[in-house]
């Protein structure tokens, strides 16, 4: 509750508090030290904790904080991998709650592979199953996703009216850390939109007109070569742009890099 709250000096001493007591303070410590900026950390110790587990039931616990934390690291293979393992486990188990956090983790990641339509998919079964079960902390979180989401697509209002509820629900909640990331996008968000490019979408174009090839895109974003191609075709529909070439004008014209 400190961490969700953004009492992270707090939280810290209490996972610490619980390590010394013999208890596993993953994954909560982990995404403490994601919310510290402190990614690299972060991602060590949950590839530690995931590695380390065998047990299924276990790993319904950790699969979503890895997903989450590879995310937020820019390894979207890794954390494609953890969400196929949540649907199988949540196939075997059948609750809710491992349903709901499935679908959940799959739209993340197909919103960060580039694929927004089926993302938003993923995340309205996801939506009503968190808002079922009484987990409105995590029914915010999908509302981000979902306004997200639209934005990519492409409909501004329909995502600033998920965003802006999603906002009131935070607030409500006392959810700090999250509205603080909520108000950072807002602040990177150049105005308009005209683009329509989400932000992984606009990295791929940079390093498009610098004239590198999928393959090398992949090797320096740590994506794979199939995620690349989505970005790029993403790019070409996007700004209605027929080639490399006529995408590295656009982005020049529009003074994107």
């Amino acid at each position: 509750m400190h961490r969700l709250q953004g009492d992270l000096a707090v939280a810290e001493a209490a996972y610490r508090g619980a390590s010394q007591c013999g208890r596993d303070p993953q994954p909560g410590l982990a995404l403490l030290w994601l919310g510290q900026g402190r990614g690299d950390a972060a991602a060590a110790a949950i590839r530690r904790a995931v590695r380390a587990t065998t047990s299924p039931f276990r790993r319904t616990h950790l699969l979503p904080a890895y997903s989450e934390i590879m995310l937020a690291t820019g390894d979207v293979d890794e954390a494609r991998a953890a969400s196929r393992e949540l649907d199988q486990l949540a196939a075997s188990f059948g609750t809710d709650l491992l349903t709901a956090t499935a679908a959940h983790v799959r739209g993340a990641v197909e919103l960060a592979a580039g694929d927004a339509q089926a993302a938003l998919g993923s995340l309205r079964r996801a939506g009503p199953m968190w808002r079922a079960i009484g987990a409105p902390h995590d029914a915010a979180r999908v509302r981000v996703l979902i306004g997200l989401a639209c934005q990519a697509l492409g409909d501004d209002e329909g995502g600033r009216l998920e965003l802006d509820s999603a906002r009131a629900e935070l607030a409500r909640l006392g959810a700090a850390p999250d509205l603080a990331r909520l108000d950072a996008m807002a602040r990177r968000a150049p105005p308009g939109r005209p683009h329509g490019l989400t932000p992984r979408e606009l990295e791929v174009l940079r390093l498009v007109a610098a004239g590198k090839t999928n393959r090398a895109i992949a090797a320096e974003l740590r994506l794979s070569e199939k995620t690349v191609d989505r970005h790029v075709s993403n790019i070409f529909v996007k700004l209605d742009v027929p080639s490399r070439a006529a995408a590295t004008a656009f982005a020049y014209q529009h003074k994107l890099i």
